[in-house]
């Protein structure tokens, strides 16, 4: 990691290194990939796709997706925005990059999305080492629990 981290909106020049990321099928079972996540969320106005960058390469993605529509769902009606489809690429992993961009999502939604009061994380309760490395960031687990796309 050169201490460059930032997150950053998606743009077109990061679509091939995205599209090429890899992860092995243990890890591919809890996340979307950019290859099946990035188009249905650049057709959607309440999701962002998001890129973790060092320097200049992607290294990993994610897609927040605004309050309209998940709000009762995931918080119970407050303005939240929902942190999904996280990932980082195979060859970038074990680097601190993802404890990196989970440190820097609070500042970069509040930024970016002003008014956002609570960020919603999706995890698979199999995932533990997702789990581990959240809670290490300092989110918390609130006990809530839904069924979604990849298990609950």
């Amino acid at each position: 990691m050169s201490g460059t981290v930032r997150l950053t909106e998606y743009e077109d020049e990061f679509k091939e290194s995205l599209l090429a990321f890899f992860l092995p099928k243990e890890q591919e079972e809890f996340t979307g990939m950019p290859a099946d996540t990035l188009e249905p969320a650049l057709q959607d106005v309440n999701r962002h796709p998001t890129v973790v960058v060092d320097g200049d390469t992607a290294v990993g993605f994610f897609v927040l997706h605004g309050w309209e529509g998940i709000d009762n769902v995931y918080s119970g009606g407050s303005r939240a925005m929902l942190f999904r489809a996280f990932l980082i690429d195979y060859a970038s992993q074990r680097k601190g990059y993802a404890k990196a961009a989970l440190e820097l999502l609070p500042s970069y939604i509040c930024a970016r999305y002003p008014g956002t009061d609570e960020i919603v994380l999706s995890v698979n309760e199999e995932n533990i080492p997702a789990e581990r490395l959240y809670l290490a960031a300092g989110f918390q687990d609130n006990g809530l629990r839904r069924m979604g796309p990849k298990g609950p």
